[in-house]
């Protein structure tokens, strides 16, 4: 088979025809783009009709539709594959056969679609699953709901028989608003004027889609405020009503000036250390010294082992002063062996009861409550940092927000590994950071000792 054998007339919107000349132009340069913003804007729809144009128009060529989850996928994407391949005048057994034990499409002409779990599994945090792949392009839809790093992985495989057909990688990710790698590397981006000219992004919405039922949208304007905001008109800001921190204070936390502290305090009173240590090896231990609410230091330790992060914590100490009941530790798994060699410290323990017994879900939630409390005042400043931890750490707090608001019940917040999910990585920078606070509190924590280990 190839492409003259049928005529392929998609129906499309002004948005989705646009979409598509820039995934069908091999000579702009655009390697990666993200389509949607909005409930009902026709985000998979385009995705397989994109995938099937280049199946039947390169013969023996290899494609990857991928999502979150594989059996989401099933139910959503593939079921949307179908309805376009029929659209299209195509039909299976004739036209492709659908493998679902081994989840690929095959079409007549040799070429195939590979359906892909992008999941971030602990055991295959590199996604060594993709081994040695090789895709000619591929599409990720709900990419907001994989994490940057599976992004990453998957255009890394793109270079299935690109030279032989005059091919550049081409990468169609969509979504719907959501904090994360998705806003701050494409939303953020084109709305700064500063997006890298490999990535385009184009917002698509309900009302764009003049094939839409009328009682969907009806429907989308039943919703709750928030879900309305985001689903229906598109708005990457609507998390704003429930994170914790306000970006703009975040951006305000990093003074320009240089600070320059005393070699040895005199005071130490005001002096603390906070420490997140890595677990089983796969994350980073992060130590923040503080000088009252100024941060002056940040050092990562990565696969090292204990007894060498815990020398360099006592040259820490020593430099600084520090005595030992200014430093909180989370003592959750490995982070014991650290605290165990640094008597009288606080031990964090981060799923223990909230201090005073405030209606919170956990210690940690309430630190990172009184966290953003003290960050949106202006209260907190970062000094000598590089860029990079910067980026990091704004990253790992603006995606932080309240969760189940609309549950009566404790005051709960964005899991680590929703975090993790989200921005590929451990919030370890954070969660030190919020460690801090337990000496906020300290007068009620030392009454009520809840939350204390040790």
């Amino acid at each position: 088979m190839n492409q003259k054998t049928l005529d392929i007339k998609p129906t499309l919107t002004k948005k989705q025809r646009e979409a598509l000349k820039i995934l069908l132009d091999h000579n702009n340069g655009i390697t990666e783009l993200v389509f949607g913003g909005g409930a009902g804007g026709g985000k998979s729809y385009l995705g397989c009709v994109w995938i099937i144009i280049n199946c039947l128009q390169y013969n023996d060529t290899r494609w990857l539709i991928g999502r979150s989850k594989l059996t989401n996928l099933k139910i959503t994407t593939l079921k949307t594959f179908f309805e376009v391949a029929k659209s299209l005048g195509l039909k299976e057994t004739t036209h492709y056969k659908y493998n679902a034990v081994n989840n690929i499409i095959k079409f007549k002409n040799g070429s195939e679609i590979i359906l892909k779990d992008l999941a971030t599994n602990p055991s295959d945090s590199d996604f060594d699953s993709l081994g040695s792949l090789e895709i000619a392009g591929a599409f990720i839809d709900e990419c907001n709901q994989v994490s940057e790093k599976a992004k990453n992985v998957v255009m890394s495989r793109i270079r299935h028989k690109l030279d032989e057909y005059g091919l550049i990688p081409k990468l169609y990710m969509s979504c719907n608003p959501s904090k994360g790698w998705v806003y701050n590397e494409y939303y953020k981006k084109l709305k700064d004027g500063d997006i890298e000219p490999y990535k385009a992004f184009i917002q698509a919405l309900v009302t764009d889609n003049k094939h839409i039922s009328k009682h969907y949208i009806t429907n989308l304007e039943k919703l709750d405020d928030i879900s309305k905001h985001r689903l229906l008109l598109g708005e990457w800001e609507y998390s704003e009503v429930t994170a914790l921190f306000d970006y703009d204070k975040l951006i305000e936390m990093f003074d320009e000036d240089d600070y320059k502290p005393k070699p040895i305090y005199d005071v130490i009173d005001n002096v603390y250390l906070t420490i997140d240590v890595a677990r089983f090896g796969s994350d980073k231990t992060c130590v923040i010294v503080w000088d009252d609410k100024r941060i002056i230091d940040i050092l990562d330790y990565t696969r090292t082992s204990l007894a060498t992060q815990l020398s360099y914590i006592k040259k820490l100490i020593e430099k600084y002063n520090i005595k030992a009941s200014n430093i909180a530790v989370d003592s959750d798994g490995v982070g014991g062996g650290i605290a165990d060699f640094l008597p009288n410290c606080i031990n964090i323990v981060n799923n223990s009861r909230p201090i005073n017994n405030e209606n919170f879900q956990n210690l940690k939630t309430q630190l990172y409550f009184k966290l953003a409390e003290v960050v949106n005042k202006g209260e907190i400043k970062i000094f000598n940092v590089k860029d990079e931890v910067k980026t990091k750490l704004i990253q790992e707090l603006q995606i932080l927000k309240r969760e189940k608001i609309d549950i009566d019940g404790k005051i709960c917040m964005t899991t680590k590994d929703q975090v993790k999910q989200m921005i590929g990585r451990s919030p370890d920078t954070s969660d030190s950071m919020a460690f801090r606070m337990f000496f906020e509190m300290k007068d009620t924590a030392f009454t009520y000792s809840f939350g204390v280990a040790g």
